[in-house]
């Protein structure tokens, strides 16, 4: 789904959006830091009963992943959601892409991105060890190519033979070669520089690259620095971002019911923060070191633009992304062509329409 400041004021950077994206980043932990959360209750939320009460969900622990700053953890609890008959182990990660590499080393069991890190991923020779089992729509503000102060350039055009960082095996790895392609340019046309979030940022301040693709907090912060807009990628993502799982927590009844109630959890959560903008603006702008008043602008334009719930549309979502899939290949960044329903599972498909029609 580029590390290092220069400037004190960086080192609190994080993601504020609030998805965790896929494919987006931040700079609030160190991918791969982690804090178990326990909770108990006696049952999973309603309408779920009959999915659950075969298994014993005390006995499940279900390791999670989440992008750029502890937000699952604590909007679950602000909304008085972490009531869960099992136990949570968060770990925070600077993106998707590295949500997929913790899933192929075993070490989480659910993990959400952007519909572009799991076609890298997959090209592994394990193949992942991850299926997509769902999806959820939200906004694409905040995805953009960025310049810093003072350039000179005006187009993307202008970017041939110079630098740009983004974020590898992420939305800003595919729309700057969307953008570039536009642009009349292939990938070779620049000198592409892979960095992690906050290195393409600090790299883009420090004037160490010409341009930057990234997003959500890299690219509110660029712009709160001097850096402008040379293109968005609002009009180029599709919005889709994705929930993956191990094979084993798929096929295992207690973790893949654990599974089912934290996804319903997940989209009364997003409910919750469409109904409590301020409340969860405030709990955003404390974790993430930012103005109250930004962290609400940003939630409030995001909301407007697509609001976030789950979907349980997959055969939408499976097209979307095997238009991304063809997109990467043709433009010779996929090593091999991938039929993306491959990578997909609809175990979970039956109990999502469930959900989704039930949060109607």
């Amino acid at each position: 789904m580029l590390q290092v400041k220069t400037l004190a004021s960086l080192a609190s950077i994080s993601l504020i959006i609030l998805l965790f994206a896929a494919g987006c980043g931040s700079n609030a932990s160190s991918p791969g830091d982690s804090k178990a959360v326990t909770t108990a209750s006696s049952a999973p939320l309603a309408g779920l009963d009959e999915a659950s009460s075969s298994v014993d969900l005390s006995t499940v622990t279900l390791r999670v992943g989440q992008t750029g700053w502890s937000n699952l953890e604590l909007g679950f609890k602000a909304a008085g959601l972490s009531d869960n008959p099992y136990k949570v182990q968060y770990s925070v990660f600077q993106g998707g892409n590295l949500q997929l590499e913790a899933m192929a080393a075993s070490n989480i069991d659910l993990g959400s991105t952007s519909e572009i890190p799991p076609l890298f991923a997959s090209q592994a020779a394990n193949g992942g060890n991850f299926k997509i089992i769902a999806s959820f729509e939200s906004t694409t503000l905040n995805q953009e190519l960025v310049i810093p102060k003072g350039s000179p350039l005006k187009t993307v055009a202008d970017l041939k033979g110079k630098k740009v960082a983004y974020v590898n095996a992420t939305t800003a790895h595919y729309f700057l070669a969307k953008m570039l392609e536009a642009a009349g340019l292939s990938w070779s046309d620049i000198e592409a520089v892979p960095l992690s979030t906050s290195d393409g940022l600090s790299a883009l301040i420090s004037g160490k690259v010409d341009a930057l693709a990234s997003y959500g907090n890299a690219i509110i912060t660029a712009h709160q620095n001097g850096a402008t807009e040379l293109a968005s990628a609002k009009d180029i993502l599709s919005g889709n971002f994705l929930y993956e799982a191990t094979p084993e927590a798929i096929n295992d009844p207690a973790k893949h019911a654990a599974i089912v109630d934290y996804l319903t959890r997940l989209n009364k959560f997003y409910a919750w923060t469409r109904n409590n903008q301020q409340q969860w603006a405030e709990i955003t702008a404390a974790n993430t070191k930012q103005p109250v008043e930004q962290a609400l602008n940003t939630l409030k334009l995001g909301e407007e633009q697509r609001p976030s719930k789950l979907s349980s549309d997959f055969e939408k979502a499976i097209a979307s992304q095997q238009e991304v899939a063809d997109t990467l290949a043709g433009l010779g960044l996929l090593k091999n062509d991938l039929d993306v329903s491959s990578i997909w599972s609809r175990e979970f498909e039956e109990e999502l329409q469930q959900i989704t029609a039930e949060s109607k």
